[in-house]
């Protein structure tokens, strides 16, 4: 049985479809935390994908061991994760349901390609918009509730937690928060559930002496909000932060590492809420998501994901 287990672990299998900016960072990160034995990158621009795979296998050895290598749709077959990050990346001052159109269709093509050859395994959507994207995929792909599975608010909230450490000057990890709803302008930070190291926010400020209140999260909220767009005009694109963002989820889903993250999956009737897909609070392992949390909000939290929601659903009511 244990020999079984190690193989087991041994031959995990990742494709990432899309090998954009995103796409091949996603598959250097995975590379150098050693999270699968292989990686397939595929794309339309077959020469792309081969060039970012050869740059990443020349690595040095002991920074990672996995087989990077260029394939196509037919080697989704037996992966354990495809990560989809196919579609054309935001431009300036566009919000993400812009890109819908555009990428809707690239979505179609995605999946009817994958369900060819899809055999088991999790999908995960980093494309955007994720949540609207996610809703369709799961919908076409008709697999098991949580099976298909968006990164949904997991960057925002990582922006999130830098900003309230970069206030309180405290480190990450002790800093509890999530942002929720889509993953665009009406998400939101659930500033209820914030604490310290176990602490609410409220009474770590007042034992510590520093200001909190609506106008400390106001200003933390705006900068995460608009932080993305902010990137996106220095440089062009983000494709760093959601990289390392994937390989947390990543490796919840391929060594069994149950984790609690902001995805978005479509819901089945949580907080009253169904036929579309937002990020919740979500234990991720093997199977995708295995448990979408119901936690205690203030009721004016929880009118917030409704209407987040209601406007992801007029939406998709458009395709």
């Amino acid at each position: 049985m244990e020999n079984k287990l190690y193989a087991a672990i041994d031959n995990r299998k990742v494709a990432i479809i899309g090998a954009g900016f995103v796409g091949a960072s996603i598959a250097y990160a995975l590379t150098i935390r050693d999270l699968a034995s292989e990686i397939v990158l595929v794309d339309i621009d077959k020469e792309k994908a081969k060039g970012e795979a050869l740059d990443i296998q020349h690595g040095i050895a002991y920074m990672g061991t996995s087989s990077v290598r260029a394939g196509d749709y037919c080697d989704c077959k037996n992966c354990d994760l495809i990560i989809i990050t196919a579609g054309r990346n935001r431009r300036v001052g566009e919000d993400r349901l812009d890109m819908i159109e555009d990428n809707i269709i690239t979505m179609k093509n995605v999946v009817d390609e994958i369900k060819k050859y899809y055999t088991h395994g999790a999908i995960m959507v980093v494309s955007n918009p994720v949540d609207v994207l996610t809703y369709k995929c799961a919908e076409w792909m008709g697999l098991p509730n949580g099976k298909v599975f968006g990164t949904g608010c997991v960057l925002d909230t990582s922006r999130l937690i830098r900003a309230i450490a970069d206030y309180t000057d405290l480190n990450t990890e002790v800093i509890k928060c999530n942002i929720v709803g889509e993953h665009g302008t009406t998400q939101f930070p659930v500033w209820s559930r914030l604490s310290i190291a176990g602490v609410p926010m409220d009474e770590y400020c007042e034992n510590v002496g520093l200001e909190w209140g609506d106008r400390q999260k106001n200003e933390i909220y705006d900068q995460v909000l608009n932080m993305g767009a902010t990137i996106i005009k220095a440089k062009g694109k983000t494709h760093y932060g959601i990289a390392t963002c994937v390989c947390s989820l990543a490796d919840a889903v391929l060594n069994q590492r149950l984790t609690v993250a902001p995805v978005t999956s479509p819901l089945q009737g949580e907080y009253g809420i169904e036929g579309v897909a937002v990020s919740l609070p979500s234990i991720v392992g093997v199977n995708g998501v295995e448990h979408r949390l119901k936690e205690h909000w203030t009721e004016a939290e929880i009118e917030r994901l409704k209407a987040s929601a209601d406007k992801l659903r007029e939406t998709l009511a458009k395709f």
